[in-house]
């Protein structure tokens, strides 16, 4: 089966990111792709959703908390939800102060993981405001880092509302995020309005039909989308059928340092199967009750994947001659 591709939409509160979602549905309309698209608000009311209502059929809403850990369960249920209707794309648009590094977390837990993938992270910026967000927020430091993550881990930049900027102050904007994120194309607009061809020049309609002959007859052949991912938060997935040890796991980890944000896997060790846990610097061991394949999934910003799954080869090869 094919992997969804998922574009996730950060942003802070106010940024613009339910208008570039409407235009995004409008240029899938237009390409015939089936979309979906999961809304999360910081509040209990539905407002944003309400808008889409048309636009795109299959709509799921998280309300009441940002999408982060304590809501992982309910992000895989409302994913399962959307995937069983076989979109072709899935939107999934932040809450301003949601970290789409929780996004990416979210997308490789095990009912997830082999039915979509993370295509691009798309944040748009305040222009009005960005340059105020430090003063303002000077006394919530975690809101300060949010804002921040959402600028450093995008694919894609769009700082909008430039018509209520000067010129001047676009290039103390663009000057303060090329230097958090030097890597992110940005684009410059008002009301989200950006060419859309940027981000779907990688994505090709599922429902392409080949027309082939064969002997006077024609059959039809679908081209699928390729699961390729085009975000700079690469998850990379392990597999490791032996037994292994807990300091091998973590010595592993530590190789890819600050490219490395997050971990995670079930891991057989010699009294059974444990839930690992890595984030920043630490690691945590949970007992498991699963009973599925022993993977490891790493996540991070511009990972080295020749250079881990030639080290992880290793590590299998090791257990695989004490086992």
């Amino acid at each position: 089966m094919s992997k969804v591709p998922v574009f996730v939409l950060s942003g802070f509160l106010g940024s613009g990111k339910t208008s570039l979602l409407e235009r995004l549905l409008q240029e899938c309309s237009q390409r015939n792709l089936t979309t979906a698209v999961l809304m999360n608000e910081i509040g209990k009311t539905d407002t944003d959703g309400i808008s889409l209502t048309g636009k795109s059929k299959i709509i799921e809403k998280l309300l009441d908390g940002c999408i982060c850990c304590n809501k992982k369960s309910e992000v895989v249920q409302c994913m399962e939800k959307l995937i069983a209707l076989k979109p072709d794309v899935i939107f999934i648009e932040l809450t301003g102060v949601a970290n789409p590094e929780e996004v990416a977390d979210s997308l490789t837990e095990p009912a997830l993981i082999n039915s979509v993938y993370l295509e691009k992270v798309i944040t748009l910026i305040d222009a009005e405001h960005i340059l105020s967000y430090n003063s303002l927020f000077e006394s919530d430091r975690e809101l300060v880092k949010t804002t921040r993550r959402q600028i450093e881990v995008a694919d894609l930049l769009i700082v909008n509302k430039t018509d209520l900027v000067s010129e001047s102050k676009k290039q103390k904007i663009y000057k303060v995020l090329v230097k958090q994120n030097s890597t992110s194309r940005v684009f410059f607009s008002t009301y989200s309005k950006i060419d859309l061809n940027t981000l779907f020049h990688n994505l090709k309609s599922p429902q392409q039909t080949i027309k082939v002959k064969i002997k006077g007859e024609r059959h039809d052949h679908h081209k699928h989308t390729p699961n390729h991912s085009y975000s700079r938060i690469k998850s990379i997935t392990l597999k490791l059928s032996s037994q292994t040890s807990t300091t091998e796991i973590e010595t592993f980890l530590k190789k890819w340092k600050s490219n490395l944000l997050r971990a995670k896997g079930y891991l057989s060790l010699g009294d059974g199967t444990y839930l690992m846990q890595h984030v920043m610097k630490r690691v945590n061991w949970e007992r498991a009750t699963y009973t599925g394949d022993p993977y490891l999934v790493l996540i991070g910003i511009e990972l080295n994947e020749e250079g881990i799954k030639k080290e992880w080869e290793r590590i299998v090869q090791k257990a695989s001659v004490s086992s």
